[in-house]
């Protein structure tokens, strides 16, 4: 038995692991699916100093509280700049890091500077995320329509620092780790350049997957066997 820890990417919540973590715990496995400080069906503690620390002490506390040990943390999308800031914070616990279709940033790098969106962000002074439409034309637009719709219903905008601001991070870079890394070829972001780098430095395995950005709802029971 394995414990995995699957943390959610911008936009989410903890909902939208559902379908893989539970084929994971069918298979006997311990499965955690936090919904991050301001997200998901926590979104109206949104607030102001919200960052992708304060999520990455979120998860390494969590590993923490409940007595974790070599976890496999996986992290989609801005999620995985969660992990790795999780990461660096309860070393000694990481069994492995996967990163589905995900951004692992340099400090002080920007999400902007690697993704580039079809569309602008609505963004307030807490929050930033895609409008109504640009959500129900594009961010679910490869999915089943009765999957495309829950989805639809359950996306929340995401804490503006929390994916904005510059990534914070220590030595997480400078230390080795096992980890996967897993990249969706039907996504425009994050690039291939960008999930390779973080392969190449990781020197983690790589795979692919012939399918969009949440592969974890369109293809859950191969995103399940990979992770």
């Amino acid at each position: 038995m394995a414990t995995y820890v699957l943390v959610h990417g911008a936009y989410q919540g903890g909902w939208i692991w559902k379908p893989v973590a539970t084929r994971l715990r069918a298979a006997g496995h311990l499965v955690y699916a936090p919904t991050l400080d301001g997200c998901g069906e926590r979104q109206h503690l949104v607030r102001r100093g919200i960052t992708v620390a304060t999520h990455g002490q979120e998860i390494a506390q969590l590993l923490f509280y409940e007595d974790l040990k070599d976890v496999v943390l996986v992290g989609t999308s801005a999620g995985g700049m969660v992990i790795a800031n999780a990461a660096e914070r309860a070393r000694d616990r990481i069994g492995r890091l996967v990163f589905v279709d995900a951004l692992a940033l340099l400090p002080g790098e920007r999400v902007g500077e690697i993704v580039k969106r079809a569309a602008a962000n609505e963004i307030t002074d807490i929050t930033t995320g895609p409008t109504r439409a640009d959500a129900e034309n594009r961010m679910f637009a490869g999915l089943e329509p009765e999957l495309r719709a829950w989805a639809l219903a359950r996306y929340t905008p995401h804490p503006v620092a929390a994916l904005e601001a510059p990534m914070e991070l220590g030595n997480f870079w400078q230390q080795e780790w096992r980890a996967t890394v897993i990249r969706c070829l039907r996504a425009a972001n994050p690039p291939e350049s960008h999930q390779r780098r973080t392969a190449e430095r990781l020197k983690a395995d790589y795979h692919e997957l012939d399918t969009g950005h949440y592969p974890m709802l369109s293809e859950p029971e191969k995103l399940t066997r990979l992770i």
